[in-house]
């Protein structure tokens, strides 16, 4: 279940977006141009126009095998397979990522509401968002937009 209420403290928003603002040179060496060119429209929009893709949509929602998601634009290691779980909600979710793959920043999209965007540490794409409602051992739901993540079988 989706959290639209969850606060997040000061602190770690201004954290979040300090460690946004220090993008990595390699994320600003291919413009949004270049992108936009390489990317197919529906991961475009999502990886760099902060869209969605609708709920239920992508086959990685229902993934089961193991293996490690990456970026669909840069192909960073994101996620691994083993903390994937079956959130409900119809998009790929999973309960951590791999050390050092995101960065994150405060969305205030939505009037009244303040969530967390997920985006890849390489690319910069936005991934998706991160909610307090998941399982343990974090309490976390990183609920990704499937057209943002590219799937590798193999060892997790």
């Amino acid at each position: 279940m989706y959290n639209v209420g969850m606060r997040i403290p000061r602190s770690a928003a201004l954290a979040a977006l300090a460690a946004f603002a220090i993008m990595p040179a390699a994320a600003r060496a291919t413009t949004l141009a270049e992108w936009k060119a390489k990317l197919p429209p529906a991961t475009y929009t999502v990886m760099f126009e902060e869209g969605t893709e609708p709920p239920f949509s992508s086959p990685l929602d229902k993934e089961t095998a193991a293996g490690i998601y990456g970026c669909a634009a840069c192909d960073l290691a994101l996620y691994s397979s083993k903390t994937k779980f079956d959130s409900g909600t119809g998009w790929p979710s999973f309960w951590r990522p791999l050390p050092g793959a995101i960065l994150t920043k405060l969305d205030t999209s939505i009037p009244l509401e303040t969530r967390t965007e997920v985006h890849c540490k390489r690319c910069s794409g936005h991934l998706g968002h991160v909610f307090n409602d998941g399982p343990a051992p974090t309490g976390l739901r990183y609920c990704m937009n499937g057209v943002a993540l590219r799937f590798h079988p193999g060892a997790a």
